[in-house]
């Protein structure tokens, strides 16, 4: 049987290297729910600005009218 030098650690390193490129792949798709919640939390909020500015519009309209 012929034993080839290095044989373990390349394998070690495969190992190694498919784990970090699994734990990327993991942070990405956290990355990215994340990002979705946070941009759906600034929609709501920017729906929530502009029906305040709407009121203040139309507060402002029917006192110049009167």
């Amino acid at each position: 049987m012929v034993s080839q030098p290095g044989f373990f650690v390349s394998g070690a390193f495969s190992i190694f290297f498919f784990l970090m490129w699994l734990a990327c792949i993991g942070a990405g798709i956290v990355a990215f729910v994340l990002f979705v919640k946070l941009a759906l939390r600034a929609i709501t909020a920017l729906d929530l600005y502009n029906h305040s500015k709407n009121l203040e519009i139309r507060e402002r309209e029917t006192i110049r009218k009167e």
